[in-house]
């Protein structure tokens, strides 16, 4: 087991709690962290029909009576229209400020379930117990919540921490490959911005995590939370560190958004927004070639796309400028001189950017 707190020196901090086989112990972990004697588990049903059985007992064992909020698979879901539903379906039930939410699921179950939890009743206790290997190395962490706007991906939302966030990797085994895929390009994230040394590590060993190797596994995935929560505990409310942790995220969400969320997964999106940060970086002398290289190549080894489908790099541009992330009408690069640092950059020339993704994406 691995245990990494998040701090922020009070009544917020909280335990990302690693370890095979958790979700059997998610009721005594609970019990110790919230005072809520009524829970409301949000999920879907397909994990539901995994989990969501081991997760109610462990809650109703540990004195908790359970309600069970079931939502659609898939991102179209992290919508106002599923946050007022799941609202009127426990004004229904009759929940108070004294429960809690528990979101079972990946990041699409875990932001919804969290901005219900931040926006009922002004605010809820809420535990994460993230389902997939991009939910347990970065959403669940930190507490963003948010859903989408047809306009833009998360532009709805709020900072809520979580009181407890149980990560079991061995709910993984049941993970399609793509998804595994799609929560490497974070684990990769987290080391490009701010650890070499795992980085190096994930070039030698990522297709262990790949295999599902749970010692590789547990470690890794508490070390990427590591890096995240040293880097929130700094900066909450990303006024100026936090950003890092956007790297690719920029043109990732923008991908995601010209896509109307389809084609790409998160992850999947992110690791080719990586390719073009890589690429802009070494366009612009910030980095050297082989930076670029050593980042290109193991999201290649991971199995994750480092070239575009032809999008239009007019429109991905056009997308861009309605990124929540966008400040005083300029958006902000995060670019990496080497591996294990990051760097926010503005007013980089449009040319450039553009020069870039079309090379990476193929504009059509």
């Amino acid at each position: 087991m691995a245990q990494v707190w998040v701090r922020f020196g009070d009544h917020r901090d909280y335990p990302i709690v690693v370890k095979p086989g958790a979700l059997k112990t998610v009721g005594h972990l609970a019990r110790r962290r919230t005072p809520a004697r009524v829970a409301c588990l949000v999920s879907h049903p397909r994990i539901h029909r995994l989990y969501g059985r081991t997760v109610e007992r462990s809650l109703r064992g540990a004195g908790f009576a359970v309600h069970i909020l079931l939502v659609p698979e898939g991102e179209t879901t992290k919508s106002m229209a599923w946050a007022e539903r799941l609202i009127g379906r426990m004004i229904a039930l009759r929940v108070d400020r004294s429960a809690v939410v528990v979101a079972l699921g990946g990041g699409v179950v875990g932001d919804l379930a969290g901005f219900v939890a931040a926006t009922y009743m002004r605010g809820l206790d809420f535990i994460q117990v993230p389902t997939t290997l991009l939910a347990q190395v970065d959403s669940s962490v930190g507490g963003k919540v948010a859903v989408n706007h047809a306009r833009g991906k998360n532009l709805i939302g709020a900072f809520l921490q979580p009181r407890l966030v149980i990560a079991d990797p061995e709910v993984l085994k049941t993970l399609a490959p793509r998804q595994l895929r799609s929560g490497l390009a974070e684990l990769i994230k987290a080391a490009i911005i701010r650890d070499a040394r795992f980085f190096s590590q994930l070039e030698r060993e990522v297709d262990r995590l790949a295999r599902l190797d749970m010692r590789a596994l547990t470690q890794s995935i508490a070390r990427a939370c590591a890096i995240k929560g040293q880097v929130v505990e700094k900066d909450e409310t990303e006024q100026n560190l936090r950003a890092i942790l956007n790297y690719g995220h920029t043109f990732g969400h923008a991908l995601e958004t010209y896509h109307r969320f389809g084609t790409y997964l998160h992850g999947a999106a992110v690791a080719l927004g990586m390719a073009v940060a890589a690429r802009l970086a070494e366009s612009l002398h910030v980095c050297s070639t082989q930076t670029a290289d050593r980042q290109i190549a193991v999201l290649k080894k991971a199995g994750l796309p480092v070239r575009g489908k032809g999008e239009n790099i007019r429109d991905i541009l056009n997308v861009m400028k309605t990124d929540k992330k966008v400040l005083e009408g300029e958006n902000k690069y995060i670019l990496t001189p080497k591996i294990g640092s990051a760097r926010i950059v503005k007013k980089i020339p449009s040319f450039s950017v553009h020069r870039v993704l079309k090379a990476v994406l193929g504009d059509t």
